[in-house]
């Protein structure tokens, strides 16, 4: 316990000395702000102790050491820190940690062709619906983001199972076919409540600008919309609890959806992007069970060793609400992002009613060295995916 002389006494918040400040830019990055050493002067009678904590820009004001006077009078007559700053936001994730050039091309993609043996597409022949699911698109919402890009997030339900599933979509020209069906005694406000509008939304709004007639009048201006010269950039992600939101460093689930949405948001994305969020956490044995597998993974199982001494499949997720999803936003052609090329025929659905025109690359920007995270766990989560589930990881872009 500290005695009474302890540093800790005049300092209740645990800020660091400044000797000792360097010490906290070893925290992980959703540690944020970092503190900050108090100077000597703060806590005197003669320059009154500014009410400063952790979260307050103030330090970010540059002082002046030559005429401290007037350095408080500009303190005092300086309106105070928006609350709008990075200080405040909340922090970026791994794979939006460095700031990527306008200029950035999309990542080019090899052409597959599911139809022929030598296509591309994997060895595997999975199991498939005899029918698509039945999918239906209920609310729709724009979703401003930490990085300055907007998106719509779609919201829907189907008849095989009680979850919610999602749909990412990057790009106003797609649109969801059963969201923007009109219903039978729906107002037009009741269209722009579940997202059925065109154009943006705003105070004193009371048009959809989707009934007929109504899009040409003064109160919705006709929404400009870019028209797409190919297929959009679409990623099937699967629900990861642990990676997404726990900070997991077994698996590199979060840096593959940070990966997604940030080629997605790229001013060269003319074509679009779409996400389909699956909720089949655990590759659809659940998290409680998926919990389990890391406790055998701690005693010695491999990602797919553990599912099989649980008696699950290495692999039970399906991709049919995928399909179905992508064909309500509209989507016959798409360009999916995966390192499984086993996925190209799932997502494509029993009579390829979706066409995968291309494989890209996934290559998440901690394995270019440009940000993320490492670790022993993550390592061999990979080397399992390459070797047991045929995944095709460019090794070359991994570090060192």
């Amino acid at each position: 316990m500290p005695g009474p002389n302890s540093s800790s006494v005049g300092n209740p918040r645990g800020v660091p000395d400044p000797q000792t400040h360097e010490d906290t830019t070893n925290l992980p990055s959703f540690y944020s702000p970092r503190s900050r050493p108090l100077r000597e002067d703060e806590g005197s009678a003669v320059a009154p102790r500014l009410d400063r904590d952790e979260l307050s820009l103030s330090f970010l004001v540059p002082s002046s050491t030559s005429n401290p006077a007037s350095t408080q009078t500009d303190d005092a007559s300086r309106p105070p820190p928006s609350l709008l700053s990075p200080a405040f936001t909340p922090p970026v994730t791994p794979g939006n940690a460095t700031p990527t050039s306008l200029a950035e091309q999309q990542p080019p993609g090899v052409p597959v062709d599911s139809s022929i043996p030598s296509g591309g597409c994997g060895s595997k022949r999975p199991r498939l619906l005899e029918t698509l699911p039945e999918v239906q698109c209920i609310v729709r919402a724009r979703i401003p983001t930490v990085s300055g890009t907007e998106m719509f997030l779609h919201l829907y339900t189907n008849n095989i199972d009680n979850k919610e599933h999602l749909a990412i979509v990057f790009g106003p020209h797609i649109r969801s076919r059963s969201l923007d069906a009109p219903r039978d005694g729906e107002t037009e406000m009741d269209r722009m409540v579940r997202g059925a509008y065109t154009g943006r939304l705003y105070p004193g709004r009371t048009k959809s600008g989707m009934a007929s007639g109504s899009s040409s009048t003064d109160n919705n201006p006709t929404e400009e919309v870019s028209h797409p010269n190919g297929p959009p950039l679409v990623r099937i992600h699967s629900e990861c609890y642990t990676g997404e939101t726990a900070w997991s460093a077994r698996c590199d689930c979060g840096e593959q959806l940070d990966e997604a949405a940030r080629l997605m948001s790229l001013p060269t994305a003319v074509n679009g992007g779409i996400v389909i969020y699956l909720r089949q956490e655990g590759r659809g044995i659940g998290l409680g069970e998926k919990l389990k597998a890391y406790n055998l993974q701690d005693l010695g199982s491999d990602t797919v060793e553990a599912n099989l001494l649980l008696r699950h499949p290495a692999d039970a997720r399906s991709y049919g609400l995928a399909t179905a999803m992508l064909l309500d936003l509209g989507q016959k052609e798409i360009r999916l992002l995966t390192n499984n090329p086993d996925k190209i025929r799932a997502v494509e659905g029993p009579n390829r009613e979706v066409r995968v025109t291309e494989r890209v690359a996934m290559v998440p920007l901690s394995w270019k060295g440009k940000g993320g995270f490492r670790s022993r766990e993550v390592e061999g989560y990979l080397k399992t995916k390459i070797e047991k589930m045929g995944h095709m990881l460019d090794m070359g872009t991994l570090p060192p």
